[in-house]
């Protein structure tokens, strides 16, 4: 699931610059040449940037034009910087930094605050939520817990496009952007919020880039050390650069044009924190003397997703598009898009889940599959279909890999391995290095099959057997090999957060998604309402919402699917119709104006939209009509009081861990935690009453229906008994 090509994972190092110019095309080697002056890389989805930048760097080091330590490479995220750091060292320019904004403005700031200020730097605040709440409660203004990451994200916008507390009223008021609350109340809350810091001598994220700027700006001799050092400035996904970021751009450069920037106004997706993609669009206005290379051929998707991404595009209006990048495939011809539509969103996941399993079954890896939302909060529908199909999934934006515990763990226990060397009895039957890592990482609980479950102890197996994955590669790729040269690896890995790939199918929002890819794609909720979102009301907020769309299709290599369900609920009326992005696109929507593409493909019916349809869910406690995947689970609000029986509970779960190891599977792969709650609340006596609990279905009452409707009546599965386990 990342963004790298498909590669051999440990590259021989080029012997020489010419030898990094090798397999570039000739755009890419235009840009790997261009070395001098300002230069502008407009570059589309898959086309490669990353891979000539990089080039273009290395090329540059290894030719003798550049110095590693004068070069700064700064982009959006740790990940994209730790990736950058990782191919740079593969093509031997390990020394140049490559780094976030903030993480390179924090190192300068960190440098040169005992000299300009005197004292430590004040403490960074790492979750300003909590601050912010209380800088609410003093306003006596009360915030739920969605009001209150808005507010909190109104104060990172006013930071990043340097409006103060007094101005922010004013500054809304002018601008098309629409305030979760009343604005003066918010200036009041941001006021008090910066007080409060101030107190307390912490600062915030934002503060790091606003006093590196304040410094650079007041201290000409601070200025003048940092543009000694570095000469030569690449920025990556430009279009997303804020104003206070290039305000920090053009103090680190000073009068000089030593700068080369890479971007696709089409994938702005970001005006919510701040970006926006008009430093880009302006570019060759402010340097009219400006190399400008386009990266156009697509080495990532189909002709037939490519065919699709561009049709989108050509429906764009506004400066972005005026500026789109016609993307040409280079791959061969794959399967068309396919394009469903389910009666109800349940039905849409688990349609979704049948789809996915196919797909593993078929030879696809688990790994290179994602299903891609608007908002997290769809993700738990999913997370219920993937469970109840049997398809391991994860989670994206959780904590970094290196960073967890049990790496680190196991990087100590390796480490120790390494140096005990013959000495350490764990390794005296491990004949290879895959074995001896296999033998360590057992102490830390790893085994040859996964656990049962879902939940913290299938993520630590899930780490631990990533690295036995890597080991592997590693061995595969540098035969001789031994414990030393992996843990060198793994420290170089883990300071560039070069990460190898866990797997299970990636639940992700379409923005958590941008620079990743995958083999398939699973873009769900495509209706109106979520696409565009509700509240995306001017022309500009609704074009962002299709280069949203966008940005998600071409996350797809080879097999997209996408989907929306025409009611919310089970039984809910049929209000719901697709995105009008799709207008022209799928297949009986119409024909494209002039100048568009339509797609190939069909319209897939599910096969909930052919079943009866049932009334809506209702709470068997209250009577309220449910709308929440969880609470249709249960058959109650999650407010309402449990009935549960917890000792069927635990005899239940008790039957459910025996059945996932005579099967070889996880225990979620029988019945999820909230499946058995269900049944657990309901007691059902008969076949019947047991599949009309979300979460059973025909296939699992065939196989496991007559066990649990035995448990539940307190007898043994097969018949016998349960004595004195009954109901009190």
């Amino acid at each position: 699931m990342t963004a790298a090509t498909h590669s051999t994972l440990f590259p021989q190092v080029p012997e020489s610059a010419d030898a990094v110019l090798d397999g570039l095309d000739p755009e890419q080697r235009e840009v790997a040449l261009a070395l001098h002056g300002p230069v502008c890389v407009l570059a589309g989805a898959g086309t490669g940037k990353t891979r000539a930048i990089t080039h273009r760097i290395a090329y540059g080091v290894r030719a003798g034009i550049l110095q590693p330590g004068s070069v700064l490479a700064v982009t959006f995220t740790n990940r994209a910087a730790g990736e950058m750091r990782g191919r740079l060292r593969e093509l031997g320019a390990g020394g140049v930094q490559a780094r976030t904004f903030h993480s390179a403005a924090l190192r300068q700031l960190q440098y040169f605050w005992p000299k300009v200020v005197g004292g430590d730097l004040p403490r960074l605040l790492e979750r300003k939520i909590q601050l912010v709440a209380e800088s609410a409660a003093r306003c006596r203004v009360r915030l739920d817990r969605n009001e209150l990451r808005d507010v909190t994200g109104e104060i990172e916008w006013a930071k990043v496009t340097q409006t103060v507390p007094a101005d922010y009223p004013a500054v809304v008021a002018k601008s098309v952007r629409e305030a979760p609350r009343d604005p003066a109340e918010i200036g009041q809350i941001y006021a008090m919020y910066e007080q409060l810091k101030r107190d307390r001598s912490v600062i915030d994220f934002e503060d790091v880039l606003l006093l590196t700027v304040g410094i650079l700006q007041d201290r000409h001799d601070i200025a003048d050390q940092i543009r000694g050092q570095y000469q030569h400035f690449v920025v990556d996904e430009y279009q997303d650069v804020s104003p206070l970021q290039q305000r920090l751009l053009d103090l680190w450069l000073g009068d000089r044009d030593s700068l080369c920037v890479v971007g696709d106004a089409s994938q702005t997706i970001y005006s919510f924190t701040g970006a926006t993609p008009d430093h880009l669009l302006n570019f060759r206005t402010r340097h009219p003397n400006a190399t400008v290379v386009k990266l156009v051929r697509d080495y990532r998707s189909t002709p037939q997703v490519v065919h699709l991404a561009n049709g989108l595009l050509s429906q764009a209006r506004g400066r972005a598009a005026e500026h789109r990048l016609e993307l040409i495939s280079q791959r061969d011809p794959g399967p068309e898009p396919v394009y469903a539509e389910y009666a109800d969103e349940p039905a849409e996941a688990e349609g979704t889940a049948r789809r996915i399993r196919d797909l593993i079954a078929a030879g696809v890896p688990a790994g290179e599959i994602a299903v891609l939302y608007r908002i997290n909060a769809q993700s738990e529908v999913y997370e219920q279909a993937l469970a109840d199909a049997g398809v391991p999934y994860q989670l994206r934006g959780a904590e970094r890999f290196f960073e967890r515990q049990e790496v680190r763990e196991a990087g100590i226990a390796l480490r120790g391995a390494a140096r005990a060397g013959g000495n350490d009895s764990l390794l005296d039957d491990a004949e290879d290095l895959p074995s001896q890592v296999r033998a360590v990482l057992s102490t830390k609980g790893w085994t040859t099959e996964p656990p049962a479950g879902s939940g913290a102890v299938r993520d630590r197996w899930e780490s631990l057997a990533a690295l036995v994955r890597l080991a592997e590669d590693f061995a595969r790729a540098k035969p001789g090999a031994g414990l030393s040269d992996l843990v060198a690896e793994l420290d170089e890995r883990a300071a560039a957060q070069h990460a190898p790939t866990v797997q299970g199918v990636t639940l992700a929002s379409l923005h958590a998604a941008k620079g990743l890819e995958w083999d398939a794609v699973f873009l769900v909720g495509l209706t109106e309402g979520m696409m565009p979102i509700t509240y995306a009301k001017t022309d500009e907020q609704v074009e962002e919402e299709r280069r949203l769309l966008y940005v998600g299709v071409t996350r797809a290599r080879l097999h997209l699917s996408l989907s929306w369900a025409l009611s919310r609920s089970p039984g809910g009326r049929a209000s719901r119709r697709p995105t009008r992005f799709l207008k022209g696109l799928r297949p009986g929507s119409g024909a494209l104006g002039a100048g568009g593409a339509g797609g190939g493909g069909s319209v897939e019916r599910g096969s909930a939209a052919r079943r009866k349809r049932r009334g809506p869910s209702l709470c068997r406690v209250c009577g309220a009509t449910l709308t929440e995947a969880g609470e249709m689970k249960l058959m109650r609000c999650e407010d309402c009081p449990s009935d549960m029986d917890e000792a069927l509970y635990e005899r239940l779960r008790d039957w459910r861990s025996d059945q996932a190891k005579q099967l070889g599977q996880p225990a979620y792969c029988v019945f999820t935690d909230k499946t058995l709650m269900a049944i657990a609340e309901c007691v059902p006596s008969s076949d019947g009453e047991l599949v009309g609990i979300s979460g059973v279905g025909a296939r699992k009452l065939d196989r496991f229906g007559a066990d649990v409707l035995a448990i539940c009546a307190g007898e043994e599965p097969g018949g016998e008994p349960g004595g004195d386990d009954e109901e009190d």
